[in-house]
């Protein structure tokens, strides 16, 4: 892999900026007062459990749903997203966990999959396969990715290689801000460190990244933020030198949740028993 680019300073205006965020569907709370900042060159991790709010998280930020309280702005201007072609233009690109991939299709045609160049004109009008090739072996190639035949069906590609050429097509396509929905859920321990590898590929090469999981120590080793969800509201929001792996773990599995199921679930001692009885309780 190439050597990872130096680390983008802050810059005072964050890509992404979520300020008080609320959503709601009917009387159900689904996301309230949820904050949070997305810097070029840094990784945000949203972590929580199932119901925490982080699909609905993901959706606003896409484009896919409309706020309903807050403030929502990209490049420091107030907006409020209407479709997730929109979200595109504005260079947020979203991988969700199942990726919406072809798997019969080559990867070359997966990689521009609406987006497809072509050459021509009129009725000699057709897809450029050449150009499409080179570009998607470039690309990969460009994140560390070496993939023996770019031809070969995507669904060929191992859970970590189909995330990895998703990351790397949202590279391609000028994306400034790179939203992963749960991406290492599904994999093992080896394949999860390789999609790990290009998140921080994509953010070495100055994308703001905003990964969506819940397991902390995936998040603990890119992360640069990290913000807690729990029950749709924010549990905690801290920075990587400010929480230890050991606290943000309590954190996220609700340490004094716990802790108190702990001592609900304490069993009192059985009492004794003589010839086959309960032992008188002492005087």
């Amino acid at each position: 892999m190439s050597t990872p680019l130096a680390r983008t300073p802050l810059a005072s205006t964050p890509l992404v900026e979520l300020d008080d965020v609320s959503k709601y569907y009917g009387n159900i709370r689904a996301l309230e007062g949820v904050s949070l900042e997305v810097h070029a060159g840094r990784i945000t991790c949203v972590l929580g459990d199932n119901g925490a709010g982080k699909s609905t998280l993901i959706k606003i930020i896409a484009g896919l749903h409309t706020h309903d309280g807050g403030t929502f702005r990209i490049d420091g201007e107030e907006t409020s997203l209407s479709s997730p072609r929109e979200a595109l233009d504005r260079g947020i690109a979203t991988v969700y966990q199942d990726l919406a991939v072809v798997p019969l299709m080559p990867v070359w045609r997966n990689f521009f999959l609406g987006s497809e160049p072509t050459k021509g004109v009129g009725p000699f009008k057709r897809l450029d396969v050449e150009l499409m090739r080179e570009t998607t072996r470039a690309e990969l190639l460009r994140m560390g990715i070496d993939l023996r035949d770019v031809d070969q069906p995507i669904g060929t590609l191992s859970g970590g290689e189909r995330q990895c050429v998703a990351i790397a097509r949202a590279v391609h396509f000028g994306a400034k801000v790179l939203v992963l929905d749960e991406p290492t859920a599904a994999l093992g321990v080896k394949q999860s460190g390789v999609v790990l590898k290009y998140v921080a590929a994509a953010r070495d090469a100055g994308l703001g990244v905003v990964l969506i999981t819940h397991n902390p120590h995936h998040a603990y080793l890119v992360g640069d933020r990290f913000v807690l969800l729990k029950r749709g509201v924010m549990a905690a929001s801290h920075t990587k030198d400010s929480v230890t792996l050991d606290e943000l773990t309590r954190q996220m599995a609700g340490g004094s949740e716990l802790e108190d199921l702990r001592h609900e679930l304490e069993r009192a001692p059985a009492p004794s028993r003589v010839g086959g009885h309960d032992a008188p309780p002492a005087p």
